[in-house]
């Protein structure tokens, strides 16, 4: 299954996912104490508290070759509902279980279609523009140290 086989709802989550889980912790206290009402706070049942774990990192030889173990990473996940709305997830790499709650709360908050535009504005998209201009710069500062190969075929003439 692609990305593209996947329906609205479900490319809409995976990405405020992923950009919360690239946040970083005080990022999302920092949302949180501007975002979160008082309706949000009063019942929170935890179906899985955070608990951190390990996972195995596969990668492949260049990219598309046979796969291989690279190693471990430590990974923090956390389940749980707020009020009686959705299930919200919450995975962050690291040992980090306030991360792993603050992200699974936003997931249960922007699963409820009265708050989601709300949170979009006002968290997840500032939240994409400051990680896509730090990618941007990134690049650039690589980009300086480029080398461009070039090879001669020998015996050729």
């Amino acid at each position: 299954m692609t990305t593209d086989d996947l329906n609205p709802q479900t490319k809409a989550r995976k990405r405020w996912l992923a950009i919360l889980a690239r946040a970083s912790s005080t990022e999302l206290k920092t949302a949180w104490s501007d975002s979160a009402s008082s309706a949000d706070i009063v019942s929170i049942t935890y179906l899985r508290a955070a608990e951190t774990g390990m996972v195995m990192l596969r990668g492949r030889v260049g990219g598309t070759g046979d796969a291989f173990n690279l190693g471990e990473a430590s990974v923090t996940r956390c389940a749980l509902r707020l009020g009686n709305g959705p299930l919200g997830v919450g995975y962050t790499l690291g040992r980090d279980k306030q991360k792993a709650e603050l992200i699974a709360a936003f997931d249960a908050m922007l699963q409820n279609s009265a708050r989601t535009a709300h949170i979009m504005q006002r968290v997840v998209e500032p939240m994409a523009k400051v990680q896509a201009a730090a990618n941007t710069a990134q690049s650039l500062s690589v980009a300086t140290s480029k080398v461009e190969f070039f090879t001669f075929v020998r015996g050729a003439a």
